[in-house]
């Protein structure tokens, strides 16, 4: 057992031979057993990314410009006798290098626990029961459980297949599915051609079969593979990579400024030691130091968010994408709808009965039409129940307090309609003797059992009404089997197409008493002389929340478009009922086939709804809207699915009904495969871009008011205002206090009511622009003002303290400023965010220590203030705040938006 290899020639031999060399039965292994060779064999899973471990993560903080920038500027101090500066500088490089570690860290925690949540699962025998697991539990000697949507788990040798089909492009590049049997084959033959084994990562495309697991994890053909691409490291989402140049750029830009100031300086014959000092403040001052750690953590922290309300990121790309969604194509089945299909109508005896109660839960009554309370069961319904609770495969059962049928939806409704009546299939004594199962192609299914007076048996038959009417002879009317004339049948064609014009799909029902028959069902017994026993018309009642989901779609100028391969009828009726469409009608996959693209796109914006539909239509759907300039998101379950999931801009996987396959090609999973998910997910998308839009305006704005109060200062004449030691407080401490919690700002109310972002539009657009351009200004004037005020009334020291803390203030303010660019702060709720009360709150404490604690004196230079200097500092650096408020409310902000978006 201990040899794990593909090298043992495990095509070469016999099924039971392989069965006996993992010392395995066809039952499978038990518990106890997968527990020894878990520990033995380690994980199932592909090491394709070396483990970025805590020394890697350290030195990926070190590896960065702005710490070359800040060792140079120590030694730079260092150098012209200022010890303490740069004692300061190397604490706030050590200091910047545990943060961005301590938070890279936890964020490197956080997605990897929604890796974990995401990670395939297998479907094995644990002693001799199917049993769902994680891929990663699969060993040596498991038994797998293949069947069409399946990714496989491990390499394995077939011990059994039926029509089975396998996409093994992922490993051999041939784009044609291979089909598969466990004959034994020759020892030479190439692995491309070894039908009898599996391979991991591979995906099952039809039949079904089960297999011994012969390889896991790096000792798989696709692990070999991995290892020599072991290095692979995650890339970074498009935004991280713009910040990343935008880091540069500041960077760069902060030099060339530093050096321009220098020179300047020199000209007007300022001290050398002084300009230098002066220079390294400014290129300290260009630098938003802690960017990229925040922008890691605020898309962590909204990830894990967004995994908290059932939507789990595989593609950090897409948290981006979501904020820019224009059309949601949606499968209806289980996504817009419950998925539990429920019997509200049924016709039997020459009379309509009405079933309260919806879903899986056995509660409710028949009543007659109108509403009438049955005093009992008559003969004819009772008849029509039996035949759907006895000719039928499904379960019942009450999991967890939950009612779920274990089977086909349509054959739980039955069972559940049946219990309403009081009829339980437990109770009945008729035994199945054989059965007639149903296909696509004869659209029925049927049933033999022994009669209930011992004499004879009885056939049972349901399925599509059409298909059971050309087998009926006679009706059941009133207790009587009456023969089914033109008149009695063309009344039942018109009830069902009144049935399904209230969108219920109906099912036809009938019997047949059978003398002689050897027990075995022939098919030639039931396709005639059927006596119809009556209708069921079901549906499958929408989700509540899928109501106000779709309103709030469309709030957000979002198109919710519905996507089944229900009938046209059906489809219609339930897009009316959640709101997707007013009027109109439902265009079909035969309609598709026939539409050029762009009105394709035109039909998807203006019906919202697409009847009998295949995979391949909704490629065409997703590949019209994307061509007109929509951003699509677009669901589903199957294998087929794959490629319109990839296509599409945000690929959204079923994580409850979708295959493995369709979960690998997707962005993101629904761990409730729940429209209104979706919904959420786009409003949280939205909340962590507007929370890093956040973020970065709140940086850049202390950034620049920094340049501009230095600059200003030498254009003037003045003294310099601030040391880098104190602009490095500013932005590491003073920022870092509030930033974090600025990633962490709620969703407004009106997150929904703003039109989808531009993909193409940059973090910092205009209005963001123009805030910085209105309040930085302001910023600088205020420390400046101060600055020299207090110089006039007390020494350099004193000045600077005055200056250092009054641009410490202002950042307070802004704080409160960068919540909300169009609402008032009164408005969002000045309590909605504690943290950044807190942050504020912390970052006006370590203000308070810098000025006044005898170590913050020796390390910045400070001097004590007064009350009243302190006063004036708030006073000052609150306009910040009254401006913004007074810009916001004059609207200046909002009409900025108004023409961006017009023009």
């Amino acid at each position: 057992m201990n040899e794990q290899s593909l090298d043992n020639h495990w095509h070469a031999m016999d099924a039971q031979e392989a069965l006996k060399r993992r010392d395995v039965s066809e039952e499978g292994l038990s518990e106890a057993q997968a527990r020894e060779r878990l520990e033995e064999t380690g994980p199932n899973t592909l090491e394709v990314e070396e483990g970025t471990g805590p020394f890697r993560l350290l030195l990926r903080q070190v590896h960065n410009p702005l710490i070359y920038l800040l060792a140079g500027a120590a030694i730079l101090s260092l150098f012209v006798d200022h010890a303490v500066d740069a004692a300061v500088i190397a604490g706030v490089i050590v200091l910047n290098t545990l943060l961005g570690f301590i938070q890279e860290w936890r964020a490197e925690g956080a997605l990897a626990a929604l890796r974990r949540m995401a990670s395939p699962h297998a479907r094995v025998l644990r002693d001799g029961s199917p049993k769902d697991i994680d891929a990663s539990a699969v060993v040596p000697g498991d038994i797998l459980i293949l069947e069409t949507g399946d990714r496989v788990a491990a390499g394995a040798r077939l011990i059994w297949a039926e029509e089975l089909q396998v996409d093994e492009s992922a490993l051999t590049g041939e784009s044609v599915p291979v089909g598969k049997d466990p004959e034994t084959l020759n020892r030479d033959t190439p692995m491309a051609d070894q039908k009898n084994m599996v391979r991991m990562s591979t995906s099952i495309t039809g039949g079904r079969g089960r297999a011994v697991v012969v390889a896991t994890g790096m000792t798989t053909e696709i692990g070999r593979i991995a290892a020599e691409v072991r290095a692979t490291s995650r890339e970074d989402t498009p935004l991280q990579k713009r910040m990343h140049k935008l880091g540069l750029v500041l960077g760069i830009a902060g030099i060339a400024f530093a050096a321009a100031v220098f020179g300047l300086g020199m000209l007007r014959d300022h001290e050398i030691i002084e300009m230098l000092m002066f220079s390294v403040a400014v290129a300290v001052s260009a630098i938003p130091e802690g960017l990229p750690a925040v922008i890691s953590v605020t898309l962590a922290l909204g990830v894990r968010r967004m995994a908290g309300r059932n939507a789990i990121i595989r593609r950090m790309s897409a948290v981006e994408t979501l904020g820019s969604i224009t059309v949601i194509c949606s499968d209806k089945t289980g996504t817009i709808t419950k998925n539990q299909m429920t019997v509200q109508k049924i016709w039997a005896g020459g009379s309509i009965y009405e079933v309260s109660g919806e879903g899986y839960a056995p509660e409710g009554e028949i009543k007659a039409e109108g509403g009438v309370t049955l005093k009992e069961t008559a003969d004819d319904l009772k008849r029509l129940l039996e035949i759907g609770l006895l000719c039928n495969n499904a379960a019942l059962k009450e999991k967890e307090g939950q009612w779920v049928v274990e089977g086909n939806p349509s054959e739980g409704a039955l069972i559940v309609a049946a219990m309403k009546a009081g009829l339980e299939k437990t109770s009945e004594k008729e035994e199945r003797l054989s059965e007639i199962p149903f296909s696509s192609d004869t659209k029925y299914m049927a049933t033999l059992h022994r009669a209930k007076n011992g004499a004879g048996h009885m056939a049972f038959v349901k399925g599509a009404p059409e298909r059971i009417l050309e087998f009926c002879s006679h009706v059941l009317m009133e207790g009587e089997a009456v023969e089914l004339n033109d008149k009695r049948r063309s009344e039942i064609v018109g009830l069902g197409e009144q049935f399904g014009s209230e969108a219920l799909r109906v099912m036809a029902g009938a019997y047949r008493e059978i003398s002689g028959s050897g027990g075995k069902l022939e098919r030639s017994e039931i396709e005639g002389s059927l006596t119809l026993a009556g209708v069921w018309g079901m549906i499958d009642p929408p989700r509540e929340e899928s109501i106000e989901a779709v309103k709030e779609a469309k709030g957000a100028g979002i198109k919710p478009v519905m996507i089944t391969g229900d009938h046209a009828v059906t489809a219609l009726a339930i897009a009316k009922s959640v709101g997707i469409a007013d009027n109109g009608k439902a265009v079909t996959g035969k309609e598709i086939d026939g539409m050029e693209k762009p009105a394709l796109a035109q039909a998807a914006l203006e019906q919202g709804v697409f009847a009998r539909v295949t995979p391949a239509h909704k490629l065409k759907i997703m590949e019209a809207l994307k061509e007109k300039g929509h951003v699509v998101a677009m669901t589903g379950d199957g294998v087929n699915d794959a490629p319109a999931l990839k296509g599409a801009d945000i690929g959204v996987a079923m994580g409850l009904a979708g295959t493995e396959v369709a979960k690998e090609a997707a962005d993101m999973i629904l761990t409730d495969d729940n429209f209104a998910t979706i919904v959420h997910a786009v409003e949280e998308g939205r909340v962590i871009y507007n929370n890093l839009r956040r973020v970065v305006f709140f940086l850049l704005a202390t950034n620049l008011g920094e340049i501009l109060t230095l600059v200003a200062a030498l254009v003037i004449g003045l003294d310099l205002p601030l040391t880098a030691v104190m602009v490095l407080w500013v932005n590491l401490v003073t920022d870092g206090a509030c930033t974090v919690p600025l990633g962490m700002e709620p969703g407004h109310a009106d997150i929904l009511k703003r039109p989808p972002r531009d993909p193409k539009e940059f973090i910092i657009d205009r209005v963001v622009a123009l805030r910085m351009a209105l309040l930085t200004p302001i910023m600088a004037a205020g420390t400046i003002g101060l600055f020299w005020y207090s110089k006039e009334s007390g020494g350099l020291d004193y000045a600077r303290t005055v200056a250092f803390t009054t641009l410490a203030a202002f950042q307070w303010f802004q704080a409160f400023n960068a919540r909300s660019t169009f609402r008032s702060v009164f408005s969002v709720g000045v309590f909605s965010n504690r943290w950044v009360l807190l942050g504020v709150g912390v970052a006006i404490i370590l203000q308070i220590g810098a000025v006044h604690s005898p170590i913050g004196q020796m390390l910045f230079g400070t001097v004590g203030l007064t009350p009243g200097d302190w006063f004036l500092i708030i006073w000052v650096s609150s306009s910040i705040w009254v401006a913004d408020e007074l810009f916001k409310l004059m609207g200046i902000y909002g009409n900025l938006e108004k023409r961006a978006a017009r023009g």
